[in-house]
């Protein structure tokens, strides 16, 4: 393949110098180049094509895609160096400009490692996925289990597969959650693509591990994160929300607002509410968690109130006045001096004018009265 591409990079910029000819054969190569500084973090992408004697139109289009990507990572990919046939590829095709294909290049010799690639190590992909690993998989599948080859030849697979799980994994890392903990269940996903793969139906393994993958990270974010689920319909207008919020982010220059993301998704704005609501009640907060402006260490679960044991007591408490005062007005008072006087039986005989004996029967009188009467109501 005549191509040769040298990287060097600096803080959070990368520079891929390429020199040959850049076709849709070799464009996987530049892409997958360029995914690696992605994932390390460098998003300012500058590509030297100086050195380019062919650029064809599969080629432009995969810088294309990568140019879209670094805006929707916040960074940027421009071209430098362009002449001759190079030039004038990119301008027939009308995006000269949007590659600042005319900007010169600002990165000093000396500041250049120029880290030469292997082609080896870099895997031509089928989308993102290594084209190599549909035919390493029919491989694996003519092994006998008992093969003490087929265990090493899976661990390789899995272990060329895995940057492009990681890949799938980091488009949720705006959900908050660690992201060591969606490489490891993008890597599992990439071992359940791996081992339940059917090489004979004639597919690519790409179209088989991209579904597996995010399938699983669905699930963990469904099964792990959430305390509530969502109903399915808000379910697909997330899904549908952080799809256009990604396409609109770089044509606006910043977060679309409730109002864009409506028109764009066709839908009223109160379902876009709707949504954020939702989005914040999936996680319930700990009865432990600190309350924010207290100086002191009160929790939110000191707080929520409990159920006061005279509630239930309310009821009766009417029903009892209505039935005391159907009793004689003895009998009143004598409660009266009883219940809310804490008198004793013969301090109520004294006072009434009565024995003690005879206090006693007509109070026993009047609580047996109430008594059948609060039941029987």
């Amino acid at each position: 393949m005549d191509l040769t591409i040298a990287v060097s990079t600096r803080q959070d910029a990368g520079l891929v110098e390429l020199a040959g000819a850049l076709d849709n054969a070799s464009a996987p190569y530049v892409r997958q180049a360029v995914f690696g500084l992605f994932d390390d973090e460098r998003h300012r992408i500058a590509i030297d094509v100086s050195a380019l004697s062919v650029l064809d139109a599969g080629a432009i289009r995969t810088l294309l895609y990568l140019h879209q990507r670094a805006e929707q990572l916040n960074g940027e990919l421009c071209l430098a160096g362009a002449t001759g046939m190079v030039l004038t590829a990119l301008e027939i095709t009308g995006v000269a400009k949007t590659f600042r294909a005319y900007d010169e290049l600002d990165w000093p010799l000396t500041g250049r490692q120029r880290r030469v690639l292997s082609f080896d190590d870099l895997h031509a992909r089928h989308g993102m996925w290594p084209v190599e690993a549909t035919e390493l998989l029919s491989r694996l599948h003519q092994l006998a289990p008992e093969d003490p080859d087929r265990r090493r030849l899976r661990d390789d697979i899995i272990e060329c597969c895995l940057p492009a799980a990681y890949r799938l994994a980091r488009r949720f890392r705006s959900s908050g959650d660690s992201l060591n903990d969606l490489l490891q269940v993008a890597a599992l996903g990439l071992v359940k693509a791996v081992d339940g793969f059917d090489a004979t139906r004639g597919v690519e393994f790409g179209a088989y591990a991209t579904p597996t993958v995010s399938g699983e990270l669905k699930r963990h974010f469904r099964d792990r994160n959430t305390g509530i689920r969502l109903p399915r319909r808000l379910q697909e207008l997330r899904l549908a929300a952080n799809r256009a919020r990604d396409d609109l982010t770089p044509m606006l220059g910043r977060s679309p607002t409730v109002a864009e993301l409506a028109a764009h998704l066709d839908v009223d704005e109160e379902q876009i509410i709707e949504l954020a609501g939702s989005m914040n009640a999936c996680r319930p907060l700990s009865l432990d968690t600190p309350l924010a402006g207290v100086e002191d260490e009160t929790t939110l679960g000191d707080t929520v109130g409990a159920e006061d044991p005279q509630f239930g007591l309310v009821e009766y408490r009417t029903a009892l006045q209505t039935l005391i005062a159907r009793l004689p007005e003895r009998q009143q008072r004598i409660l009266s001096l009883r219940f809310y006087g804490n008198q004793s039986q013969s301090e109520i005989a004294r006072e009434v004018g009565l024995s003690q004996m005879h206090v006693s029967r007509l109070l026993r009188h009047a609580l047996d009265y109430l008594h059948r009467r609060l039941i029987n109501q």
